[in-house]
Formats: structure tokens, C-alpha cells, sequence
């Protein structure tokens, strides 16, 4: 079970297991305070949380944990990302400040307000950011120590229509879409991804870094540890669910199975 006084939850998986599955996206969950800072009301909330939550990734991750070879680790979010994106940079390195999605959202993935633009992100990041950050390098450090490397799988979901808030919306949208690092995402890795997830979606179903690209690594290791690999898996949506937020269908084994033959990889 998840801790509520912290805002994500770390699941052991097999003591020399390296790889680590990443759920950065996957809640819903609001805390009452920060709740007051966003000026949508209740109904335009939920709707805002059925287009930006990757629904159904913590599920998919668990179900992949539960039949892999051996137990990968798992990081999960448990607040949405309109408390914190996790996955953004902190501060203007951020392409994403552009349209008011930073590591703290002003914008809605309609580019419509969510907070007040002159809203101060660093309580938000101080009391979120920071210590997911910070936990999220722990994480991987540990698999360091026990396994000699780090193998970080982001696992993200993404609509099958582009959202105004995309900044690359025009380019492919496949069935899934593998996001890479230059430094961080060996062809090994890559190729494997492309070999499981292609037997079940079809390899012409797999895509590269579009519409979505990179991998998330911690800023610690990010550009310097190459014992750190990553990937991150973006499944389209109308693959596993009905859109938007809606439950999830028979795909979602389907895609478990080969995020489990993934992990057993690599």
C-alpha cells in the first residue's frame, strides 16, 4: 500500500534485480491543499485528469512485475502530475514552460488556466518535486549497489488524437512509441523494446521518439553515469482503454506480457 504522508511509493522487487520500473503519471490523486490552488472547478477538473493521467500504467507495471522472470522494482507517483511533473526540469531547461506545463502546470492540456500565472511554484516544489527527486535517485542508486547498473523503464501512455498542449503533435503516432536518450539508451535496450512490444502490437505498430521523446534519468546520473540506461515505453491509448480516462480492455495484459519479457531481457 502507498504511504499518504508521501507522494509516491517504492515496491521491492528481486534483491539483484536492476531494472526499475518508472509510473510517473498514473494518478489521479489531488491533496486537499493543493487542490485549493487550482481554479478549474470539479466537473472541468475531472476532465482535465481523464485527458493528462496516464490511467491504467501502475496496473500495467504491477501485472508486468507479477509474471517477469525476476521482480523489477517499481516507482510510483501516487499524486497526478498537476501537483508536480516529476519528470520535468525544475527550471528553464523546460521546453515545456512554453505552454505553461513546467514542473508545475498553469495550463491545462488544452491551454486553458489552471493556476493563477503569477502563482509561486517553489512550495509546490519543495513539499513534491524535491523529495520525489531525491527518492527517485535513491532508487536507482540502490539498484546500482545491488546490481552494478540501473535499468530505468518509464512506463507513460499518451491520447491517440494530439492535444493542443503537445509541442510535437503533427509527427507519428504509433501503437507505441519508444522514447530515447543518446547517452542513456544503449541500441540493446532499444532493440529489445522494439522486439517484445512489436510481437504484440506488430513491428510496424513501433515508433521512435514521436510524438514523445526521451527517458527519464535523475539529474545525479543524467548525461554522466553510463551504469544508468533507460527507455521510456509510451503506449498509445486506444490500444488498452477507452479514451479518455475511461476503463481498461484485453489489450493491458497483452501489453504486461511484453513489458514482462522486456524486463527478463534486459
Amino acid at each position: 500500500m502507498s504511504d499518504p504522508r508521501k507522494p509516491f511509493t517504492l515496491i521491492p522487487g528481486a534483491a539483484g534485480s536492476p531494472v526499475l520500473l518508472h509510473v510517473p503519471h498514473g494518478s489521479r490523486r489531488i491533496p486537499r491543499r493543493v487542490r485549493e490552488g487550482i481554479t478549474l472547478d470539479d466537473a472541468a477538473l475531472e476532465r482535465e485528469l481523464d485527458h493528462i493521467t496516464d490511467a491504467h500504467t501502475a496496473e500495467l507495471a504491477a501485472a508486468a512485475a507479477a509474471i517477469a522472470p525476476a521482480a523489477p522494482w517499481r516507482f510510483v507517483n501516487d499524486c497526478s502530475r498537476l501537483v508536480v511533473d516529476p519528470e520535468r526540469f525544475p527550471d528553464e531547461r523546460e521546453e515545456m514552460l512554453a505552454v505553461g506545463m513546467g514542473a508545475v502546470y498553469t495550463r491545462t492540456t488544452h491551454r486553458e488556466p489552471l493556476r493563477p500565472p503569477e502563482t509561486d511554484p517553489a512550495p509546490l516544489l519543495e513539499a513534491y518535486f524535491h523529495p520525489y527527486a531525491d527518492a527517485m535517485t535513491a532508487a536507482v542508486e540502490g539498484r546500482i549497489a545491488a546490481a552494478g547498473r540501473a535499468v530505468i523503464i518509464d512506463v507513460h501512455s499518451y491520447p491517440t488524437a494530439p492535444l493542443p498542449y503537445e509541442l510535437h503533435g503533427a509527427g507519428p503516432r504509433p501503437p507505441v512509441c519508444l522514447g530515447t536518450d543518446p547517452f542513456h539508451t544503449p541500441p540493446e535496450l532499444l532493440a529489445a523494446a522494439s522486439r517484445v512490444f512489436g510481437g504484440c502490437v506488430g513491428h510496424d505498430g513501433i515508433g521512435h521518439d514521436s510524438p514523445f521523446a526521451g527517458a527519464y534519468v535523475p539529474l545525479r546520473h543524467y548525461g554522466t553515469d553510463r551504469r544508468v540506461t533507460a527507455l521510456m515505453v509510451e503506449i498509445r491509448r486506444d490500444t488498452y482503454m477507452s479514451e479518455p480516462g475511461g476503463p481498461a480492455g484485453p489489450g493491458l495484459d497483452m501489453l504486461a506480457h511484453a513489458l514482462a519479457e522486456l524486463v527478463g531481457a534486459v
